[in-house]
């Protein structure tokens, strides 16, 4: 997605033998102060992946985003989190103390993990009519709601499983669907916080081209 709830979008472009990212190629270097021109294939300027996505415009999938506020400027790496399931039409499924939330609106900068293949229709046919299901189901009233046991979360991955078993397949559990999924993707998206900051910090952000990815300091080399 390229929009404001996406934030700018991020550029990378090399000179003075450094990668300096900013939001946009300026006309001169902020290093050197000389015009920035792509006299090399190498030097042109390339896009960096956002890992942030409206999910109202993902299908099936599960979504993540802050409790309160954006990942881009309020989430400091320690806030409360939370999870839900999009059916076919970008509503997204989610599980909170006043019940199962089916939002229109609200999570327009979230992190998606897609839980179908591609090619997988007959099963994208009955995914309105599962999560539908499964969302009216007793054990999802508000009055059920745990914080730390009865959550957002055991919603969303109780609903995965349940897939998973219609489908013959293995069920994952918490630890397991955490890192194989969730914690890759949260990652990156940790990366591209820090190096986005920095460039609204400081106008654009420097580092040596053999390094790919923002660390937690300066990083100027």
């Amino acid at each position: 997605m390229q929009g404001t709830e996406a934030g700018k979008p991020i550029v990378k472009f090399n000179h003075c033998q450094k990668s300096i990212y900013s939001f946009s190629v300026p006309p001169r270097c902020p290093l050197c102060r000389h015009d920035v021109g792509s006299r090399r294939l190498e030097e042109a300027p390339i896009s960096i992946s956002n890992p942030f996505t409206n999910g109202h415009h993902e299908k099936c999938s599960f979504l993540l985003r802050p409790t309160q506020g954006t990942f881009l400027r309020e989430y400091d790496g320690r806030s409360d989190l939370h999870v839900g399931i999009t059916n076919t039409k970008g509503v997204v499924y989610n599980y909170t103390v006043h019940g199962v939330q089916r939002d229109k609106a609200g999570w327009e900068q979230s992190v998606s993990i897609p839980l179908l293949q591609p090619g997988m229709f007959g099963l994208m046919d009955q995914w309105d009519k599962y999560l539908e299901d499964f969302s009216t189901a007793g054990a999802w009233l508000p009055h059920r709601y745990e914080e730390d046991h009865h959550n957002c979360y055991s919603y969303t991955l109780m609903f995965i499983n349940c897939v998973l078993t219609t489908e013959g397949k293995e069920r994952l559990d918490k630890n397991e669907f955490t890192e194989k999924f969730v914690v890759p993707r949260t990652r990156k998206a940790s990366k591209y916080i820090t190096l986005y900051r920095a460039i609204e910090e400081r106008g654009f952000y420097v580092t040596c081209p053999s390094w790919r990815s923002p660390p937690s300091g300066s990083g100027l080399c």
